[in-house]
């Protein structure tokens, strides 16, 4: 009798390497195949990482860079994408062409632009570039200080719903603005749904722990694999948010090196 084959579910993640694991590509593998997808891989640049910090950025040649995403779009079908740290216009450009070439869809960008201390990571050309590929996509995952970047003014509990709307409505894109408690217990993320204009507030237990090393590219990562696993983007984005809630939760007390340690993306 002959064996019924099935296709894999397959996400692909376009972002950096962390050589200590805890965030970039690692987080989004160990996300994705969590959340119940298989992982492809593109990388953009590698980093000298551990639980304390970067010390060295390498970016890899925007050739080569081209072809691991011919290698990979030729011959694999992506249920969905992921995106994240792009550090130049030449590699976004390259990205935005690329995706559009492949048709590729259910794209998840997480734009990251500030780091944790608050310190811009790339320049302004980039995030010029990186504005005009927000249409691309499905959903943009901003913090709140990318979105102070984005938007030009601050972010507060009266208007941070007003702004994910400002966001969406002016780049063309769905957002999921993430990662305010405004000094509650819970933690709100909101997402706008473009062009609907739905507004849904996402709220999970606040986790007092330092160890969220990585938590924007797991969450990124892992609505990408329930949107390409067939969730609407609602549904996919309130999975994502307790999928990454409860990683936090189980790695909350486990100890990683000297600094601040990842989450449990398997609750090992």
């Amino acid at each position: 009798m002959e064996s019924i084959k099935t296709t894999y579910k397959s996400v692909l993640t376009i972002a950096g390497s962390d050589s200590g694991g805890c965030a970039g590509i690692q987080a989004d593998i160990k996300s994705i195949s969590a959340c119940g997808a298989y992982a492809a891989s593109v990388i953009t640049a590698t980093t000298a990482q551990n639980t304390q910090g970067v010390t060295d950025i390498h970016a890899l040649p925007v050739a080569h860079l081209e072809k691991q995403l011919e290698a990979v779009f030729s011959d694999i079908d992506f249920s969905a994408i992921k995106i994240g740290m792009l550090h130049s216009c030449e590699v976004i450009e390259t990205i935005a062409s690329k995706i559009s070439e492949y048709n590729a869809k259910n794209i998840v960008l997480d734009p990251v632009m500030v780091a944790t201390s608050g310190d811009v990571l790339i320049t302004e050309d980039a995030i010029e570039c990186l504005k005009k590929l927000f249409p691309q996509v499905a959903i943009i995952t901003p913090n709140h200080k990318e979105a102070e970047l984005l938007i030009g003014h601050a972010i507060d509990q009266e208007n941070v719903e007003a702004t994910a709307k400002e966001i969406g409505s002016q780049f063309k894109t769905s957002v999921l603005l993430k990662g305010g408690h405004f000094g509650t217990a819970e933690m709100h993320d909101v997402l706008y749904e473009f062009p609907t204009s739905k507004t849904t507030v996402i709220k999970n237990p606040r986790v007092d722990t330092t160890n969220t090393h990585g938590t924007g590219c797991s969450l990124s990562s892992s609505i990408a694999t329930f949107l390409g696993k067939g969730n609407d983007l609602e549904n996919a984005v309130k999975k994502g948010c307790s999928y990454v809630n409860n990683a936090i939760t189980e790695g909350k007390d486990k100890v990683l090196g000297k600094g601040n340690g990842p989450i449990n993306h398997f609750g090992l």
